[in-house]
């Protein structure tokens, strides 16, 4: 029995610890990109339905000595794939068709260990049972616990333990090791299973009941598929906003495993009643919040997680209780397996064809709905007014935007209070699903139109991400057309023909963006500028009759929109300068550029929120401190609602060999004119970085000492509790106007009138507060 167990539990701890590290391994190479885990996601999927495949087309062959002997050579030939490592055999990454470079890279680099492991849980079990037979033999039951436990505590143990604590490479040659150490161990279950096993008499099972119809196959596979769409419609909603990074995907991978553990278990710890009754209270709240993205990051995923594990626990539930009788599990679990790689395929293949926007997540969260118990369509008076109030206060959300507008901040509280309290409204209703169903889609429908991702324009997807137009009106600058990233403004343009050149938000001439470009444009000779992330081609603006700047930017669509000039004409008619493009990831296409060719380099590469982790690394920092000329400065937009990036970015600095100064730069304009940033400026001698470091709120000391990220070792889960300290710190800290206000008070009770002589004293510097980026509604 034990070596057993343990064959079950080393795999699969394998199985869910090389799934986060092949893919961060993958996600530099492109452009940090939140579809890399979707797609590796859906890879593994298929990897898994293939190794269950193999172990069953494995249990026809009647001897176990030559099941052993055939398992023992797959082994030994998945053993050639190691040391773990992305193949080079496919060249650098597509631009234009990346999930398939992705796909093959991933079958060649781990697809072979990864389709043995996965057949790993169907063998065991079945060569056990061919072991322990007979009246009083063991049940195979701790196989089961123990492949689950192992699964839960390498997810578990990825972003907590395994990435804050060791570099990529010691994680490389460290899981090669262990899968060596689990080949012996399964050959040695293999060799004594087939001693022990005899002969396999494979017989022709009389079926006792009728096989499952077409449509109860369906119903089986879309119970599956439903919540594997939603692992990664969760995933790509918190990535897109905060990073791509490990610790943000094993959450709701973990979950949607344990809904398994609790579904199948002989006694459900939350039986199906409780899991209806909390879906119908998260849901339409989740709904009705989801398009509001800016604010507290807490919330966010506390909501989105939970939302997705009751919703995938009812599926799960409804699912076993859907499960036909013991002479038709095998095709069950081959169906359930099957919906697994639709609903992951459809998010990470379909979705991206059929959708301008992220839609797949809020529309597969709404028809996973129809799981819930069906009663009709049959409603009594009470509960038609309760339908009715829903309907009312959902679409007074978006009326009250059309008619006053998104800007004022009270309505904005109005609005958020109705779609709350439609969500409350849908809850008595919940055993009616057909009117549930409607009444959160209509919630839904609603909430994306009022929400902080509103756009007016087009939108555009591919493999990077959803780029998106749209159209506001300032009071001094008139209409702006604005291209954003999910809630991070790429550049905003005004419309009238007098202002279209003008910079506007981090670019503009009173932020410390702005005083740098100033600095870099008074030089007497032309100069040589080079910019990570072109968004609509702002910095062209700045250039002189002989400058030269050179863009660098991954996504097609970004430079399709910033080249036309029916969107954005920053690049055609407002650089004097000559500008170049250079598509593909700035890591690579930077370090192909000549050394000390550039006077100026600046790295504002946001996805969405997040800034790649691999272009903030000390050796992408050597790289861009050798592209400078000796007196040359780079200049890195670190601005992040949710990650705190200012003490990482200064330690890698100096680790690099550069000085640094760093602007935690805030403001009161509002409208387009400014916005509050955070920007790191780094040189190769402190005597340049001073000479660029000019005006108010540059320092050299970091906020934080962290240890610096390393193309082996980033730690962003630190960096999301640093920003959440700081955000506590700024919520709990005394207002200096009240205790100005204060003082004032007490030295007039002290003093009588005391309007001459009152001495207000100097107040305490506040805590550094989070830059907050513009969304996409200012």
């Amino acid at each position: 029995m034990p070596i057993f167990v343990a064959a079950t539990f080393l795999s699969a701890c394998l199985v869910f610890l090389v799934e986060p590290m092949v893919a961060k391994m993958v996600l530099p190479l492109l452009g940090g990109s939140p579809a890399v885990w979707n797609t590796s996601l859906a890879f593994f999927q298929f990897a898994l339905l293939f190794g269950y495949a193999y172990a069953h087309l494995l249990q026809r062959v009647k001897s176990l000595k030559t099941q052993a002997l055939v398992h023992i050579a797959a082994l030994a030939l998945a053993v050639l794939a190691l040391p773990l490592r992305v193949t080079t055999l496919l060249g650098p990454a597509s631009n234009d068709h990346p999930a398939l470079w992705l796909l093959g890279v991933l079958a060649i680099s781990i697809g072979a260990p990864f389709a043995v492991l996965s057949a790993t849980a169907p063998l065991v079990q079945a060569w056990f049972a061919r072991v322990y037979r007979g009246e009083g033999a063991p049940q195979p039951y701790p196989l089961y616990a123990a492949s689950n436990l192992g699964s839960l505590l390498a997810l578990l143990a990825y972003p907590t333990l395994v990435e804050p604590f060791s570099t990529l490479a010691h994680q490389r040659m460290g899981w090669s090791a262990l899968y060596i150490c689990f080949a012996i161990l399964l050959s040695v279950v293999a060799l004594r299973a087939a001693r022990q096993g005899g002969e396999v008499v494979v017989e022709q099972p009389t079926e006792v009941t009728p096989r499952p119809s077409w449509k109860t196959r369906l119903g089986w596979l879309l119970l599956s598929a439903a919540p594997s769409s939603l692992m990664l419609g969760v995933t790509n909603h918190l990535a897109m906003d905060v990073a791509s990074t490990p610790f943000l995907w094993v959450g709701p991978l973990a979950l949607y495993l344990l809904t398994f553990v609790i579904a199948f278990a002989d006694k459900p710890p939350i039986r199906l009643n409780q899991a209806l009754l909390a879906q119908a209270v998260i849901v339409p709240i989740c709904a009705a919040f989801a398009p509001y993205v800016t604010g507290p990051i807490a919330f966010q995923i506390i909501l989105h997680l939970a939302t997705f594990f009751v919703t995938a626990l009812v599926c799960h539930l409804v699912l076993v209780g859907k499960r036909p009788a013991p002479d038709h599990l095998t095709e069950f679990y081959f169906w359930m397996s099957l919906g697994g790689v639709v609903g992951g395929g459809f998010n990470a293949f379909v979705a991206p064809l059929l959708f301008s926007n992220v839609w797949e997540y809020p529309i597969i969260l709404v028809l996973a709905l129809l799981a819930r118990p069906w009663e009709g369509w049959r409603i009594d008076r009470w509960r038609l007014g309760v339908v009715a109030t829903c309907i009312v206060l959902t679409v007074l959300a978006p009326i009250t935007a059309q008619l006053w507008g998104y800007d004022s901040d009270e309505l904005e509280i109005v609005r958020k209070g109705l779609l709350l309290g439609a969500a409350i409204y849908a809850v008595p209703v919940r055993n009616l699903t057909p009117y549930f169903v409607g009444l959160v889609a209509l919630i839904s429908f609603c909430a994306e139109h009022v929400g902080d991702r509103i756009n007016s324009g087009p939108s555009f997807r591919n493999f990077f991400g959803v780029i998106s137009e749209s159209i506001e009106t300032d009071d001094d600058l008139g209409d702006i057309k604005i291209i954003s990233h999910g809630s991070t403004l790429h550049g905003a343009q005004a419309q009238d023909p007098e202002l279209r050149c003008k910079p506007l938000l981090y670019y503009n001439d009173a932020t410390p963006i702005g005083a740098v470009f100033a600095k870099v444009t008074s030089a007497p000779t032309p100069v040589r500028m080079g910019v990570v992330g072109l968004g609509a081609g702002v910095v062209s603006t700045i250039t002189r009759p002989g400058d030269v700047l050179d863009y660098f930017e991954i996504n097609p669509v970004v430079v399709k929109l910033a080249k036309d000039p029916e969107e954005f004409t920053f690049l055609s008619n407002c650089s004097k300068g000559k500008v170049n493009v250079i598509l593909g990831d700035a890591r690579f296409t930077v370090e192909e550029q000549p050394n000390q060719l550039y006077d100026f380099l600046m790295i504002d590469a946001f996805s969405s929120d997040a800034i790649p982790a691999h272009l903030m690394t000390v050796e992408a920092m050597k790289i861009y401190l050798a592209k400078l000329k000796p007196g040359g400065v780079l200049m890195v937009h670190i601005s992040n609602r949710n990650l705190e990036l200012a003490s990482p970015a200064m330690a890698v600095a100096k680790a690099a060999g550069g000085y640094a100064r760093l602007n935690d730069f805030d403001t009161d304009e509002e409208g387009y004119t400014s916005a509050a940033l955070t920007v790191m400026i780094v040189g190769k001698s402190a005597q340049v970085v001073d000479q660029y470091a000019v005006g108010e709120g540059w320092t050299a000391t970091p906020p934080e000492v962290v240890r610096p990220w390393t193309d082996d070792y980033t730690n962003l889960m630190g960096a999301l509790i640093r920003r959440a300290k700081q955000e506590w710190a700024n919520a709990t800290a005394p207002d200096d106007d009240e205790d100005e206000a204060e003082d004032d008070s007490a030295a007039t009770d002290d003093e009588g009138e005391g309007e001459d002589d009152t001495e207000t004293a100097a107040p305490t510097p506040p805590v550094a507060a989070a830059p907050a980026n513009p969304a996409t509604k200012p």
